[in-house]
């Protein structure tokens, strides 16, 4: 299609049927200026409205955008729930643990008692048995002694015996009986000291005994205490890992201790440290914050989709499609002046403006001019000067010249556009020649 008449262009060289124009010849040359212009602005309303359309499907981006970060939010925030199960699940292993090596402890602690008591009792034993050692070799020593006597006796009876030969024979038996007494006390004196003797050996033995029996006991003694300090040990790694099991799960005052890290329930509904941080801000604030942003720098998917914060000063998608600032259609919902960028229902709003003003100037096609003004009454709109319409019997685009004043049979006054002509007009050549003269 060619391009509509510029105002004050009436050539009629490219409008005819010949070169695509919609009628068959040059008499719609010369329509008045308001058909390009309206058709124009028409063009240029539907351009807008595709520039909001696709403003408000970037904004929808972001919204979509927000929405993911959300997501990843509420991601991290159920991996550290995850971690803090993990965590209570080790704790709970570490108590069963400490429970455990605590009877174990106990077990060690009784047994070590038990010997301590064994090892008391034996060497009680090696004490009594050593006394009875003593007694004996006491016993033997005084046997010993006994029978020293006796012998140094029996020496001076057999010297006597000698000396008195004529003692008798009493003497002599009484001298006999004394020897055999010496001998047998001499006998027992070796018996005694041999049982001394096996007495003292026991009594070592049991003494032995009892010093390894007291060593066992310190030993135990120092495994149990051991074992205790490794079973206090445990217990306190246990508290330790069930506390950070506890803030990994619900600390909202900073980080976890020892850790970078915060808990689950501040990444899900917000805490200290990750409410607006700059990279960070919690899942709840994500999806729902209309006051501010979510990390100080980009707005929630609630704020992309429904939000009015003046700080957004790329739109949100119902303000793409309704109307800048509180949802008005008139006010732009970015810039101002010639960069003010409208809403998709403003632009909508002008283009349907625009083909209403259209309608208004020009009926459509009528095979007469009551027929033409009938229909545009009919429609509740009022036949002005300078109106059109196509007659399909002259085919020729006529325009009103005088209003109707009343409707029914026509009053108004129709001309058909026509082809200003042209022949009795000077040349080019004589038109030059008659300048330079004057």
């Amino acid at each position: 299609m060619t391009t509509p008449a510029r105002p004050g262009s009436f050539t009629g060289a490219t409008d005819n049927a010949a070169n695509g124009g919609l009628f068959t010849d040059t008499l719609i040359d010369g329509i008045p200026d308001i058909v390009g212009a309206d058709v124009a602005a028409a063009e240029a309303a539907a351009a807008a409205a595709k520039i909001s359309e696709t403003n408000a499907a970037t904004s929808a981006t972001g919204a979509a955008t927000s929405a993911t970060n959300a997501g990843a939010s509420a991601t991290a925030a159920s991996s550290s729930q995850t971690a803090a199960a993990s965590s209570a699940t080790a704790a709970a292993s570490s108590a069963s643990s400490v429970a455990a090596d605590a009877a174990t402890a106990t077990t060690k602690a009784a047994e070590a008692s038990t010997s301590a008591t064994n090892a008391a009792a034996s060497q009680s034993a090696a004490a009594a048995s050593q006394t009875s050692a003593a007694s004996s070799a006491t016993s033997a020593t005084g046997s010993a002694n006994s029978a020293t006597t006796s012998a140094t006796a029996a020496g001076n009876s057999a010297t006597a015996a000698a000396n008195s030969a004529t003692a008798g024979a009493s003497s002599a038996t009484a001298a006999a009986n004394s020897a055999t007494a010496a001998a047998t006390s001499e006998t027992n004196a070796a018996n005694s000291a041999n049982s001394a003797t096996a007495s003292k050996n026991t009594a070592t033995t049991q003494a032995t005994n009892a010093a390894t029996s007291a060593t066992n006991a310190a030993t135990s003694a120092t495994t149990a205490t051991t074992q205790a300090s490794s079973a206090t040990t445990s217990a306190a790694t246990a508290t330790t890992q069930a506390t950070k099991a506890e803030d990994y799960a619900v600390k909202v005052n900073g980080v976890v201790p020892s850790t970078s890290d915060y808990s689950s329930k501040a990444w899900a509904v917000g805490g200290t440290g990750v409410d607006h941080a700059s990279g960070g801000g919690n899942a709840k604030d994500w999806a729902t914050e209309t006051t501010t942003t979510a990390d100080n720098t980009e707005y929630s998917a609630k704020e992309y989709a429904i939000g009015v914060q003046a700080g957004n000063t790329n739109g949100s998608a119902k303000q793409w499609a309704l109307g800048g600032g509180n949802f008005v259609m008139s006010t732009a919902v970015t810039g101002s002046g010639g960069t003010a960028q409208y809403s998709a229902k403003y632009w909508a709003d002008q283009a349907a403006s625009s083909v209403a003003n259209f309608d208004e100037k020009y009926y459509g096609s009528y095979a007469s001019d009551a027929a033409a003004e009938n229909a545009h009454e009919a429609a509740g709109k009022t036949v002005a000067v300078g109106d059109l319409y196509y007659n399909t019997g002259d085919q020729a685009v006529k325009y009103c010249t005088v209003a109707p004043s009343g409707t029914g049979a026509p009053v108004g006054t129709w001309v058909a556009i026509e082809a200003t002509d042209t022949s009795g007009f000077a040349t080019n050549g004589f038109s030059i020649a008659m300048s330079i003269a004057l």
